[in-house]
């Protein structure tokens, strides 16, 4: 019978200045996926090696630019894996895939985090594999190591995450997902046939509260920053008075953001970093100036300043002037010569979520 559903993934952003690798946030900025799948859709399908027929809104991110081959796009890759551990070697006869994208590549907003989560959830749907939204976190974190954007994605809300230490006997069973499911499977001899499953509870998270008068603007500039890039001008070490500085200041943070009224004498100061954010000014025009000038003092209503995840877009908390604030950080990106966007955004307190749609048939028999 043909079958169809909805999977909405929010954006995210990570660290909130001091919470690097370990706080994130999801973001109400959905990256979507329709998918139906019927043998009459099969034709269409036959194309891909594996029966799967993607496609894109016009105006999604990287439209155009983002792979349709299902061994190449991260979404369907990832699904695959999911679905090879679990004894099916490809999608369902007649899938399609139909996805809309609003979130920013290569901006701090986690955009790979939400394809690796939608991927998984694909996976799991079209396989029918039944899983919880945490062992569905494990095949998330084989594919990408740093729990704070696919907590955040996954879980919704406001998140501190880790990853726990592997076993030796687990780690003789990790390997690289995404090579097990290219076209030539790299990941070991027959990997890409049967890949192994991922331990379990590879991550572990505690969602803290969030006081919902804060609302997120992010500031959003006009290129990207890659992941690698912005990890290869962090130090190899830190001082104990840099760690010192930001568990302290971790330590306040996550009760602050859930305090009434909120306080930006509290906030603005804990919000502060020493172990990611003076790195990375190297490759972001004017990031050292905004996040100390722009401040509660010169805009009331502003809460706390950051980097998001590894930028370059800006993170205002803020609980009022949100457009005065966003137009004085993209009048500072302005005089580098640097365009900016910006979203005033709420939480994404549900997290990632699969609906299913009816179909007529189904929808006729119930009225």
């Amino acid at each position: 019978m043909p079958r169809s559903f909805n999977i909405s993934v929010p954006a995210s952003s990570a660290n909130i200045g001091p919470g690097y690798d370990v706080l994130g946030i999801g973001l109400a900025l959905y990256l979507t996926l329709d998918v139906e799948i019927n043998t009459k859709n099969a034709q269409d399908t036959n194309s891909d090696p594996n029966n799967c027929k993607i496609t894109y809104t016009e105006d999604s991110e990287g439209f155009g630019s983002v792979p349709l081959k299902s061994d190449e796009n991260l979404i369907t890759r990832t699904a695959l894996y999911v679905l090879r551990c679990n004894g099916n070697r490809s999608f369902p006869s007649g899938t399609k895939v139909h996805i809309h994208n609003p979130i920013p590549l290569g901006r701090g907003l986690g955009s790979s985090g939400a394809a690796v989560v939608a991927g998984v959830m694909l996976g799991n749907e079209v396989g029918q594999l039944g899983f919880s939204k945490q062992r569905m976190l494990d095949y998330c974190l084989m594919i990408e190591r740093h729990p704070d954007n696919i907590t955040a994605a996954m879980m919704g809300g406001f998140v501190g995450s880790f990853l726990r230490d592997l076993t030796p006997a687990e780690m003789e069973r990790r390997e690289i997902p995404l090579s097990e499911v290219l076209c030539e499977p790299s990941g070991g001899e027959d990997t890409g046939l049967v890949p192994p499953s991922p331990p379990t509870d590879i991550g572990r998270h505690v969602r803290y509260n969030w006081n919902r008068v804060i609302k997120c603007i992010a500031i959003i500039p006009n290129f990207e920053v890659s992941t690698a890039d912005s990890r290869g001008v962090l130090p190899q070490a830190y001082t104990a008075k840099d760690l010192v500085f930001n568990l302290q200041r971790l330590a306040v943070l996550t009760t602050a953001l859930t305090q009434s009224p909120p306080n930006s004498d509290l906030i603005y100061p804990a919000m502060q970093d020493r172990v990611h954010q003076p790195y990375r000014k190297t490759l972001i025009p004017g990031l050292t100036e905004i996040l100390s000038s722009v401040t509660p003092s010169t805009y009331p209503g502003l809460l706390g300043i950051c980097l998001s995840g590894a930028g370059p877009t800006i993170l205002a908390l803020a609980v009022d002037n949100f457009e005065d604030i966003a137009l004085e950080i993209i009048n500072r990106f302005a005089k580098k010569e640097i365009g900016c966007s910006w979203k005033l955004l709420d939480l994404a307190y549900d997290g990632a979520t699969v609906s299913t749609q009816k179909s007529s048939k189904e929808h006729e028999e119930k009225n």
